[in-house]
């Protein structure tokens, strides 16, 4: 006791840091069905960890939802993908993120899955067997 106050202890992990939520550049694969290749493209996407709760004291039916690191503002890129055969649109979309944020998870412009497929992984390299 110091002066009739118990002291505090406060921990600060610093050797191991988790990243914060911010923007970085990755490359992502851009395919379509149809198209035989993948093509690889830079853009800016949302990566980090968020501070998240969960409440010790579970009240059925209510809302609890866990924060990720999500887009704030984004835009949409085009690409023409090349070898595409005759009768299939070339045109693919990709997101370009502007800024992000911590909160939920918008399933419409994320990939809200615990573990997901990596950026750049391409459909088209997994070999099919009939």
């Amino acid at each position: 006791r110091i002066n009739g106050c118990v002291p505090v202890v406060l921990f600060q992990f610093s050797a191991f840091q988790l990243p914060p939520c911010q923007l970085i550049n990755q490359t992502v694969s851009l395919e379509k069905e149809g198209c035989p290749s993948c093509h690889p493209v830079e853009t800016t996407i949302c990566s980090g960890h968020c501070i998240t709760k969960d409440p010790v004291i579970k009240i059925p039916f209510s809302n609890v939802y866990q924060h990720v690191c999500t887009y704030r503002d984004l835009y949409y890129k085009t690409f023409e993908l090349p070898d595409c055969p005759p009768g299939v649109d070339p045109i693919v979309t990709y997101p370009v993120a502007l800024n992000c944020h911590c909160g939920r998870c918008a399933m419409d412009t994320s990939d809200c899955t615990f573990e997901s497929l990596q950026p750049d992984f391409c459909m088209n390299d997994i070999p099919f067997y009939y």
